[in-house]
């Protein structure tokens, strides 16, 4: 199970429909081991009960300013002053005019008030009470005061309309607060990231591909979005929801893949090659559907173009990361690998554990030797290795590439 970066949240729930997310949201950051305290306004319990967030959260449920369950009768101090951050989700458009304006005239706007710790809002409204220019002014000054915003999201509504208002996901303001606390190691700085299998035609149904997830690709992506980066991801087919903010290209052939890679690597700082291309495609691949008999069917196949080395033997190319997944000797043909494509970095795994488990081994090569990151979650990995990514890579930036 992956482990949150958070140890203390305050979580606040106000007045919205939305908040049924936030029972999800306080059951996954649960999960994960951090330690939850909820806070309700009295609207907020006209949606979802106290006892549900206590049960949920596994700690008492705070809604009164008097709460007398605080030894010193100061529950807007002493709540969050061993939190790391206080998430307000749903934040609702008066409970943001609140803030915006330093009211305090509840628990929850008063803790706000007093903290000592960052102040993080998820609003949910309606699409026009967010559009209103009063909220825009308000959260305008929120953004001014430190304030992180989370969405909102676009989408249908509890009243039927449709648009900007909706507060996000779960699992997607999940991966939120776990980017809020990355360092911005690659601000900046532009990466092309490829992921997921490729697939080779055999005819109109059927193909050669491999078993990779895109798991590990897609979770670099994200994690160079949480350090800052700006970021395309071109990804062979694979089911992983695409990363928030990622620009993301469609391919399935490596012939494909070259191609979209080659046209978007322009002024771009890193290219990681994470998809696993297959090594071959089939010459002469059928514009119909093969029909089944009983001969033996012959595929005549070509060798795929090497991605990753057409990218590096340019003649002012991008600071390039391979992948290599080995069934043996691990280190050592990684390392053949690594010089062979003359590459800074390189990120090796076992095959099985390569494709389609949540969690892997790595081993990084670079000049200095071998790196072994213990098995972990593959976004913790992937943040570990762009850190150690990040303090090889030169302080040229994009615009001096642009300009060279």
């Amino acid at each position: 199970m992956t482990q949150s970066s958070f140890k203390r949240l305050l979580v606040g729930i106000t007045g919205g429909i939305a908040a049924y997310k936030t029972a999800e949201l306080v059951r996954l950051l649960v999960r994960q081991g951090v330690e939850v305290r909820v806070v309700m306004t009295q609207a907020a319990c006209q949606f979802i009960t106290p006892l549900t967030m206590q049960a949920l959260s596994g700690r008492p449920v705070f809604t009164d300013l008097w709460d007398s369950r605080i030894d010193n009768g100061m529950a807007h101090i002493e709540l969050t002053r061993d939190v790391d951050a206080i998430l307000i989700a749903p934040a609702s458009a008066d409970f943001l005019a609140k803030l915006a304006q330093g009211r305090a005239d509840d628990l929850l706007s008063t803790l706000c008030l007093a903290r000592d710790c960052s102040l993080m809002v998820a609003p949910a409204m309606n699409r026009q009470m967010w559009e209103n220019p009063a909220t825009q002014r308000n959260m305008a000054l929120l953004e001014k005061d430190g304030v992180l915003t989370f969405g909102p999201d676009c989408g249908e509504q509890a009243c039927g309309e449709v648009g900007l208002g909706r507060m996000l996901e779960a699992e997607t303001l999940l991966e939120a607060l776990e980017a809020s606390l990355q360092p911005k190691l690659l601000a900046g700085k532009k990466l092309l990231i490829t992921a997921g299998p490729t697939f080779e035609a055999i005819d109109t149904a059927r193909g050669i591909t491999n078993l990779s997830s895109g798991k590990m690709g897609y979770a670099i992506a994200r994690a160079a979005l949480e350090m800052g980066a700006e970021v395309t991801l071109v990804s062979g087919p694979s089911a992983q929801p695409p990363p928030r903010d990622a620009t993301v290209v469609k391919v399935a052939s490596a012939q494909q893949m070259l191609a979209t890679v080659m046209a978007n690597l322009a002024g771009k700082d890193v290219f990681i090659a994470v998809a696993a291309v297959a090594d071959y495609h089939v010459l002469h691949p059928s514009e119909k559907k093969i029909k089944k008999d009983a001969h033996t069917l012959t595929l005549e196949l070509a060798p795929n173009p090497d991605i990753l080395a057409n990218v590096a033997n340019l003649p002012d190319p991008p600071f390039c990361v391979g992948f290599a997944a080995e069934s043996e000797n691990l280190i050592e043909y990684a390392e053949q690998k690594r010089r062979r494509k003359n590459l800074p970095l390189l990120a090796a795994n076992l095959i099985q554990d390569a494709f389609g488990g949540d969690e892997s081994e790595l081993v990084l090569l670079d000049d200095n030797g071998a790196h072994p990151l213990p098995r972990a979650s593959k976004n913790t990995l992937a943040r570990q290795l762009l850190s150690h990514m990040a303090r090889m890579l030169p302080q040229k930036t994009t615009k001096d590439r642009n300009a060279n």
